[in-house]
């Protein structure tokens, strides 16, 4: 029998079991995935401990997965058994053996491109598409700030932006993630451990500060990120694995010069099939030209996705995260 992780009540990494299950039958539209890489992202324990609440459970977690088409329901034949599909944006299910997904929410992987390197990828890849392609446009001459340089959107956003002509600077939390960072587009990684973000910025920028900071870290770095902030500078706040920010009074944006302040979500910019198609297929196309490295940090079998999760909430990850099914 195929097993899949299942959580009844959140909590800690412990609410998730393996759990036996039918495999699925696909209806119209949908494909019937074997999946052999799935992804670990810091949404996923957003959804484990109940800091986005799941409506039903119990539920299966995850949002990111490769694996090899099984069956195809009416309307969706054009993708045959055999084939390699990846997808990113949900519902959730990845964290199992076999799952059924409408065909809209799948992609092809190119045949260059591994399954392990599709999984690892995806989300996080889309994630800093959209960041730096459509919410904030890096360019020669943009200062950026990238906070947990290291992890697995950081690693994409210091490569993407350093491709795309920007100063990168990022924020690591040991001297071996800011080894790690600066082979990976990171022009300056400051250790926030040893040295004061904010002072070694200023001495990094001439004073000048930062065009935009990307933050993932939530609660413990907003207040010190807004003050890396230039005059109309952009504020990302796209994670919380610090915890959520407390509430902003919007004076505090107007006096620290007059700053944009943004929330984003991946689903909303990639809510069209031509979005989500878009943002991968330049994903692919920097992988594949070698300007893009994915790195796996970290693998587990998907029995012990507990571990994994421990490791993701101590910050002792680095790159993306996967999980093995046992049947891939």
């Amino acid at each position: 029998m195929p097993h899949a992780i299942r959580i009844h009540q959140t909590g800690g990494p412990e609410v998730m079991h393996w759990e036996e299950t039918d495999i699925p039958t696909p209806g119209k539209d949908e494909v019937l995935i074997r999946h052999t890489a799935i992804g670990v992202n810091y949404i996923d324990v957003y959804h484990r401990n109940g800091l986005y609440p799941v409506p039903e459970r119990p539920f299966t977690p995850g949002l990111e997965a490769a694996g090899v088409v099984e069956e195809a329901g009416e309307g969706a034949e054009d993708y045959t058994p055999g084939m390699r599909v990846c997808y990113c944006k949900g519902p959730l299910g990845a964290y199992g053996e076999y799952r059924v997904i409408h065909r809209e929410n799948i992609i092809p992987i190119p045949d260059a491109i591994s399954d392990m390197h599709a999984a690892a990828a995806m989300l996080k890849g889309q994630t800093a598409h959209f960041l730096l392609r459509r919410l904030y446009i890096a360019q020669e001459g943009t200062t950026i700030l990238v906070r947990a340089a290291a992890g697995g959107v950081g690693l994409f956003l210091c490569q993407w932006a350093k491709f795309m002509g920007a100063r990168v600077i990022g924020t690591v939390g040991s001297e071996e993630k800011a080894a790690f960072a600066a082979e990976n587009g990171c022009d300056f990684p400051i250790v926030y451990t040893k040295e004061n973000v904010e002072e070694r910025m200023l001495e990094i920028t001439d004073g000048e500060k930062c065009h935009v900071v990307y933050d993932s870290v939530g609660k413990a770095t907003f207040d010190e990120s807004l003050n890396c902030l230039m005059p109309f500078g952009t504020m990302v706040s796209f994670g919380q694995s610090s915890g959520p920010v407390p509430p902003v009074d919007p004076l505090v944006l107007m006096q620290k010069g007059s700053l944009f302040l943004t929330r984003p979500s991946l689903l909303h910019y990639k809510r069209t099939r031509e979005e989500y198609l878009y943002g991968a297929a330049e994903l692919f196309d920097l992988i594949m030209k070698g300007k893009m490295k994915v790195h796996v940090g970290q693998s587990y079998y998907l029995s012990d996705v507990a571990d994994a999760h421990r490791d993701l909430e101590a910050g002792n990850t680095r790159g993306s995260t996967i999980l093995l099914p046992p049947s891939s």
